[in-house]
């Protein structure tokens, strides 16, 4: 599923809110969409757990109904797990960083925390990416919050005893937005790791980020208090 660009997710979803007959509102004019607005879509070839959507409806539904009927009518990878009754102000602004899971096959822990270690000792690691624009050039260091190389860190299940390094990163949101490739770039500038073989990454989580360094779910203001028990 990593592999499937956000434009064909983007079919995928409309489609099944066809199949699950939900009550979706469109836009005005002479071509009416869907009211359907993403957040931060992940890069292709970058597995996620926690992508975001709004959708506009014509009528309220039960969120939990919503999540049945649109999981069930979704390809399998492609999971529903939540959704509430949007309150007051956008999505997109209850999300300013993502977490990160970043897996490199072939690379010894040891030197990966090295390359860590001389990435956040620079106040800069300039990187460079084309863009729409052509390429350009930008720090990837500043957007950086949390970068180290986790316990989980170990022999992945489909090596055959090769190393394996895994990062935990939590990137800010900034124009340009920088990913974790940017990252890995950034790490190849400061410390010279170079990954035999392309790594996997998965984004963890969205939303806002915490004094204390923790990531909120941009769901939970919405989300129905729970009773005491």
């Amino acid at each position: 599923m990593r592999f499937t660009s956000h434009r064909d997710f983007a079919r995928a979803f409309e489609r099944a809110l066809r199949r699950a007959a939900v009550p979706i509102a469109f836009s005005q004019g002479f071509s009416p969409h869907p009211k359907i607005s993403y957040a931060s879509a992940a890069p292709t070839g970058v597995g996620s757990e926690a992508e975001y959507l709004e959708i506009g409806l014509q009528a309220e539904i039960d969120p939990a109904q919503l999540v049945i009927a649109l999981d069930a009518a979704l390809s399998p990878g492609l999971d529903i797990l939540d959704a509430v009754i949007a309150g007051p102000g956008s999505l997109a602004d209850r999300i300013d960083a993502s977490q990160w899971l970043i897996e490199l096959p072939g690379i010894d822990p040891a030197d990966a925390a090295a390359a860590v270690t001389a990435f956040l000792a620079l106040d800069e690691v300039l990187v460079e990416r084309m863009t729409k624009q052509g390429r350009r050039s930008f720090d990837a260091r500043q957007a950086v919050t949390h970068i180290a190389v986790t316990d989980q860190s170990a022999v992945p299940s489909e090596a055959d005893g090769a190393p394996c390094a895994i990062i935990d990163l939590v990137v800010r949101q900034v124009t340009p937005a920088v990913r974790p490739d940017d990252v890995l770039s950034g790490l190849r500038v400061a410390a010279g790791l170079e990954p035999p073989v392309p790594p996997r990454v998965t984004r963890l989580a969205q939303g806002t980020l915490t004094a204390q360094g923790d990531i909120v779910d941009p769901l939970d203001a919405d989300r129905e208090p729970a009773l005491p028990g």
